[in-house]
């Protein structure tokens, strides 16, 4: 079992009369890679400044490696901060930017090139040592903030949105990147993201947020296949909701809310007898898979839209012959559903 490394206690934040933060509480790993995921507002940016000493919580505390703190200034707290506008200093040179926070604790001239040697190499970024910031591209210099951040070897490294400036490719490539340095360096890692996609390929651990509380915590397998809310369910990944009543006779509680991942509904071959009977309104193509966005017939009344999305891999609809306007059948397998309590919903966008 991993060893406990960083300790949340009970942390709320209040501006005024607003909380940004109430009442949060969980525990990171040694080695471990953990996104806290939410949307906008949600409190992930303002605990992570909490963590970083930027701002003092109300209430709680934090604990690292069995000491506490929480009054500890940022420069004492062995947590190194990599901010989403990287912040680096424009009349520096990459070397000099990764140098700055070395020569601030008193390193040698000599200790300080070996490290900067080190972790140019470790970005990848030996051949641009001597170039400005303004001379980089944002991908570059996101690279250099990473390792001006790496170089003081921190037991925890704390990364704001660090990807959200740069372009999908450059942001694919430099998850990969963050992911490697990572494992590389041992450190452990806490990242805040509202991108699901960088969440699910990148953490260990999932911290998701909302109005400024934690609402679920577990691998990204977990939160996704094992959605704890409708809330959970609805911002990671697709999803669709239905009420239970639509299925009357399999489910113990007809009052529950249903929900299943547009990948889990199956298109039926034309000539089945039995099935879900649908129209189709459009067709989107996504590269590996096609999204099909449907209309159902089932003539039933409902508070939920009587409409699908399902997700097929790229060949399928072109084999089924798939069109708009055309009639359809589906299957929803029940080992798929995924069951709420019908108070649970609350809407979801």
């Amino acid at each position: 079992m991993k060893q406990s490394c960083l300790s949340i206690q009970g942390v709320s934040k209040r501006f005024g009369l607003y909380t940004a933060l109430q009442h949060v509480s969980f525990a990171v790993s040694q080695r471990e890679f953990v996104c806290l995921l939410g949307p906008s507002g949600c409190g992930k940016s303002t605990l992570l400044r909490i963590l970083a000493g930027l701002e003092q919580p109300t209430t709680g505390r934090i604990v690292l490696n069995g000491q506490d703190i929480t009054a500890r200034p940022p420069a004492e707290r062995g947590i190194a901060m990599m901010f989403q506008s990287y912040a680096l200093f424009p009349n520096l040179t990459t070397a000099q930017n990764i140098a700055f926070g070395l020569r601030e604790k008193k390193w040698t001239r000599t200790a300080i090139r070996e490290k900067v040697t080190e972790v140019l190499a470790m970005v990848d970024l030996e051949q641009a040592a001597d170039k400005y910031p303004a001379q980089l591209s944002g991908g570059q210099q996101q690279r250099v903030a990473l390792a001006r951040a790496i170089a003081l070897a921190p037991e925890v490294l704390l990364l704001d949105e660090p990807l959200s400036a740069l372009d999908a490719k450059v942001r694919q490539k430099l998850r990969r990147e963050i992911r490697r340095l990572h494992e590389e360096t041992g450190m452990t890692t806490i990242m805040v993201t509202h991108d699901q996609d960088e969440a699910l390929t990148m953490a260990d651990k999932i911290v998701v947020m909302d109005h400024g509380e934690v609402v679920q915590i577990g691998t990204p397998e977990d939160v996704y296949n094992r959605p704890g809310s409708p809330f959970v369910a609805d911002f990671i990944g697709a999803i669709n909701f239905f009420e239970g009543s639509r299925f009357g006779g399999l489910l113990p509680d007809e009052n529950a809310l249903l929900a299943i991942r547009p990948e889990h509904v199956r298109l039926l071959d034309h000539d089945s007898e039995c099935g879900i009977p649908a129209v189709v309104e459009s067709v989107e193509f996504r590269g590996s898979f096609y999204r099909l966005f449907l209309h159902l017939l089932d003539g039933q009344e409902s508070s939920f839209p009587l409409r699908l999305t399902i997700d097929l891999p790229a060949t399928m609809p072109q084999r089924m012959m798939v069109k708009l306007n055309q009639k359809v059948l589906l299957e929803l397998p029940l080992e798929k559903l995924l069951v709420f309590e019908r108070d649970a919903w609350k809407g979801t966008g």
